[in-house]
């Protein structure tokens, strides 16, 4: 499977970003975004499993950020509000096929597609 992602750029505190991720070839139980910021580790934001009936979120970013899939379009989405300096990360699309208790582990996930650099400040 491949994976397009894109719609990373930069933003003022406080202002909003959709990424996107396009994937075609076979289709995954479990589609998820991770980020990764200068100088730390990778780190998971948000998935969706199971078409759209799980989703499941790093808690730094419940209430701002929203994981969506659409299906028809094998079309992967992540809509981010309210963002803060330290969502500055590049970001990653994966999928792969985890069991519900790994759905946050990156060596879960067997696709990835490129990274897209979403960029918060003044």
């Amino acid at each position: 499977v491949q994976l397009q992602a894109s719609g990373g750029g930069l933003v003022q505190p406080g202002g909003s970003l959709r990424l996107t991720c396009i994937a075609s070839g076979r289709t995954f139980r479990s589609y998820a975004w991770f980020r990764q910021a200068p100088g730390r580790e990778r780190e998971f934001v948000a998935a969706i499993m199971d078409g759209t009936s799980k989703i499941y979120y790093t808690d730094s970013v419940k209430g701002r950020f929203t994981i969506s899939r659409d299906n028809a379009k094998n079309t992967l989405y992540l809509e981010m509000n309210s963002l803060k300096p330290e969502d500055t990360a590049v970001y990653a699309c994966a999928a792969g096929n985890p069991i519900v208790s790994y759905v946050r582990a990156s060596e879960a996930y067997r696709s990835w597609g490129q990274e897209t650099l979403v960029t918060v400040s003044s």
